[in-house]
């Protein structure tokens, strides 16, 4: 049991590598992600922005920052390659720290779900990078935004509920420890 945690902690150190290299390349680029002097916010994109928005920025771009927005969304796939095969393994590590079979079950379809989580985050990607290079936004919007609000929904929710878990964990064998 011991060993298998261990392996998951590894490919969760690995995961963990390939967020941060996705994310600190994303960060660097977003200080140029500019239209009408102002910052484009990649969760506007997602989240925030309406239909119209998204076409008018996407048609009123520069050439230089349509071809910088483009490889922030190529560069989060590499984030996604880190993100959601790292939130499963937090799944997995705190599947082994529980002892109720109902939390454990929920735990792997959590993890499993992650599978589910990434392709709706490559489908919102080949979207944007779709109206990237052709603004044109049509009935599939509400789609999109289906797509984003459930693999938002699925991470946050694997994520949070395996780190409480994992933070509980850890604290309860400090506290045994202080006791002994």
């Amino acid at each position: 049991m011991k060993n298998d945690f261990s392996r998951w902690q590894r490919l969760l150190l690995f995961c963990f590598g390939l967020f941060i290299a996705g994310a600190f390349a994303m960060k660097w680029m977003e200080s140029d992600l500019l239209y009408n002097n102002e910052k484009i916010s990649i969760f506007g994109l997602e989240l925030f922005y309406p239909k119209e928005k998204i076409i008018d920025i996407f048609s009123g771009i520069n050439d230089k920052v349509r071809t910088i927005l483009g490889y922030h969304l190529s560069f989060d796939f590499i984030f996604m390659a880190g993100c959601y095969p790292g939130i499963a393994c937090l799944c997995m590590m705190a599947r082994m720290e529980i002892g109720r079979k109902s939390i454990k079950s929920i735990l792997f379809i959590l993890a499993f779900l992650q599978i589910f989580g990434w392709t709706f985050d490559v489908i919102e990607n080949f979207y944007l990078l779709k109206w990237l290079k052709n603004p044109v936004v049509g009935d599939e919007f509400g789609f999109y935004h289906v797509v984003v609000y459930s693999k938002w929904t699925i991470a946050l929710l694997a994520a949070v509920f395996s780190i409480s878990i994992l933070v509980r964990s850890v604290l309860k064998r400090k506290s045994l420890k202080s006791a002994v």
